[in-house]
């Protein structure tokens, strides 16, 4: 019964990550400008967006003030298949082994800033993004392992008569890391500048889950009764028969034995009796530098920027006020902090202009997701590295093309393919990303002189990820996760220069 509950907590409270509905890392959010999502090789271009893909390449705007103004709306699905033999106690289920969840993830209104003031040599840059996160995710249905988790508590009951058992779950999760980037580039040259920043992370995130209306049928009953009821009538009825046993002498049998074990196995599940429903609110800060470089050669820009990692330590308000016995609970416990770092990224990008109206672009991005912790328990052991159960860090390749139609119109277009290091070990139903490959494609207009707008649409297409099948003997089955997502955004912007 302890390890059935175990699996319930983490289902519960391992929460993190939980449907970002933006491009880029793991937690890395890298769309902050609309620029990026009509054409996401921006790593070597220099305009406005270049705050935050190539601020060393801001120094080349002219002198004054420069402003980017941007609005996102991102649409996510998330599916995960399910296979478990214990669903096939499931009342609702048919008998089949195999069930479908389905997350929802909408964020209709996604900010960002831009803001630039060159003087001579001197850019002074100001950027503001929701840099990771960006969105709520629900599971209406729960997941399947909040439901794997009732339906081995129901087998483990067979004992008790118990032949078939219903639940209903939810799941609702959400994030925001609040990005505010101050820092100054400086032309060393008519062709080479630098740029030196420092970036602060504001992180909240509010995770509701709960398992309700636990329901079990036993052998020769029709009806079934809420777990609530069958505990309470069990535990009566067994204290009873120690009792009897007790009173006849019969305490060192094996009967006696037995009902005292399954006494103490009910006795754990008195917490759960009506069900789980937690609530865990967190908020963290963090500060990381950030450095690049741009040079200008001919028909060709090259451009690199290197972001540290952000140490976010995430503190807890939370409905765990005391200490379990289960692992993942007390990295919930309220007033703890547990670590949630934005990992460090290299970024490198070229532009190459064969002509005056058109500019090619390519890129890679590498997140060391490797080296930022994330805290995780073992037995009851606080680790700090749980990332390092991925088989490498982020590998991203953009490529993309931007063309001066007319003087007022311009059209781009480009793809980005990003590789994560997932391994079996590593995701989970709770949070999970899988590689893809995305598309955008979009329009700026110059109203005037001072005045451009633009708008973008940005496609994401996501492979699967089937975990490898893991045997569960006692029932014998498979039990399999494959995952499974899809994400679109709309947006539009408006630059302005002074």
């Amino acid at each position: 019964m302890k390890k059935t509950w175990k699996i319930v907590a983490i289902a519960l409270l391992v929460i993190a990550n939980v449907c970002p509905v933006m491009a880029g890392g793991i937690i890395t959010n890298t769309n902050q400008n609309v620029a990026f999502l009509r054409n996401p090789a921006r790593d070597g271009a220099i305009d406005i967006d270049g705050v935050y893909t190539n601020p060393a390449g801001v120094a080349f705007l002219k002198d004054g003030l420069h402003l980017s103004f941007n609005w996102q709306a991102a649409f996510q699905t998330r599916t995960i298949d399910t296979t478990s033999p214990y669903f096939e106690m499931g009342v609702k289920n048919n008998g089949s082994a195999a069930k479908s969840y389905e997350g929802n993830a909408r964020a209709m209104f996604i900010p960002s800033l831009q803001a630039a003031y060159n003087k001579d040599k001197w850019s002074f840059q100001f950027n503001f993004a929701v840099t990771g996160g960006g969105g709520k995710c629900e599971f209406d249905n729960g997941l399947g392992s909040f439901e794997n988790a009732v339906g081995q508590i129901a087998y483990n009951l067979k004992g008790l008569g118990v032949t078939n058992y219903d639940c209903s779950g939810y799941m609702q999760g959400k994030q925001y890391y609040f990005g505010f980037t101050m820092g100054a580039a400086y032309k060393v040259t008519d062709n080479f500048s630098v740029y030196g920043g420092l970036r602060v992370l504001y992180g909240i995130a509010s995770y509701k889950a709960k398992i309700y209306d636990i329901r079990v049928k036993t052998a020769g009953n029709e009806d079934f009764q809420s777990f609530n009821t069958f505990l309470t009538e069990n535990i009566d009825n067994l204290k009873l028969k120690q009792y009897a046993m007790e009173q006849a002498g019969a305490t060192g049998t094996p009967a006696y034995a037995k009902v005292v074990g399954t006494l103490q196995a009910l006795d754990k599940l008195e917490a759960y009796r009506n069900g789980v429903n937690l609530l865990s609110n967190q908020t963290g800060t963090g500060v990381a530098p950030i450095l690049g470089a741009d040079f200008k050669y001919g028909k060709f820009n090259f451009a690199v920027k290197y972001e540290f990692r952000t140490k976010m330590a995430m503190k807890n308000e939370s409905t765990v006020d005391k200490v379990y016995a289960i692992d993942a609970v007390n990295t919930y416990l309220d007033g703890s902090k547990v670590r949630e770092d934005q990992p460090s990224l290299l970024a490198v990008g070229v532009e190459y202009s064969p002509i005056e109206s058109v500019r090619i672009n390519a890129g890679y991005h590498h997140f060391y997701d490797k080296n930022a912790k994330k805290t995780y328990f073992v037995n009851s052991v606080r680790y700090d590295n749980k990332n390092s159960q991925l088989k490498k860090g982020t590998n991203e390749y953009l490529g993309g093309v931007e063309v001066d139609i007319t003087k007022k119109w311009t059209a781009s277009a480009g793809f980005q393919i990003t590789n994560y290091g997932n391994t079996d070990e590593f995701i989970n139903d709770i949070s999970f990303v899988v590689n893809s490959w995305s598309f955008g494609l979009g329009a700026k207009y110059q109203v005037s002189d001072r005045l451009a707008v633009q708008a973008a649409f940005f496609q994401t297409n996501y492979d699967k990820y089937t975990t490898q099948a893991v045997m569960v003997e006692d029932p014998k089955g498979m039990f399999q996760n494959t995952f499974a997502r899809t994400n679109r955004v709309l947006a539009i912007g408006a630059n302005l220069d002074f």
